[in-house]
């Protein structure tokens, strides 16, 4: 397989293009995403079998069964800083090691639906939250410690949007690939 295919496989739906001025169009459009997502991922996974969710979506990937627990361990993640960036001044989030949390026994092993649970529970939460901000709430930001970075929560919105559209691809494509 050449890098090419490898990295479309990686990125099949390419990287995250935040708009220069985001509209409130462009934030309800992410909301709703995240609002429909976890039932999307459930239609998606749940007839799986669990030698299909220990299948690789790619070479040196996770399996679809990682990348349903990344997927709640990482929304988590979103909701909490959203939590901390509306009630401090910039704060630096904690960041995860992403790739050691796959490797743990509750993403390898555990049934994924404990994790579609959790997902629709943390989006419910967070969907709820998301649609009350202010114009002022979603010019709120956090500090992202990996790069240093100020994150807007109003782009995070969209990152997380991507995110949900980013790993739903890894796992459709997959199953069309397998004929699944």
């Amino acid at each position: 397989m050449t890098n090419l295919e490898l990295n479309q496989l990686r990125f099949p739906i390419g990287l995250f293009d935040c708009p220069v001025e985001i509209s409130k169009a462009d934030i309800q459009k992410w909301i709703a995403v995240l609002e429909q997502f976890p039932n999307r991922l459930e239609q998606l996974v749940s007839p799986l079998n669990d030698e299909q969710l220990d299948t690789l979506y790619r070479p040196g990937g996770w399996t679809i069964r990682q990348v349903v627990h990344h997927l709640s361990d990482s929304h988590h993640h979103s909701y909490i800083r959203f939590k901390w960036a509306l009630t401090e001044d910039k704060p630096v989030i904690k960041y995860y090691y992403e790739q050691l949390w796959a490797e743990l026994d509750d993403a390898k092993y555990a049934p994924i639906e404990m994790s579609l649970s959790h997902l629709k529970s943390v989006h419910l939460k967070l969907v709820y939250l998301l649609k009350s901000l202010s114009t002022s709430d979603l010019n709120k930001s956090f500090i992202h410690p990996e790069h240093n970075e100020e994150v807007v929560l109003k782009k995070n919105i969209g990152i997380y949007a991507w995110h949900c559209n980013h790993h739903y691809a890894h796992i459709a494509n997959l199953l069309k690939r397998k004929a699944w």
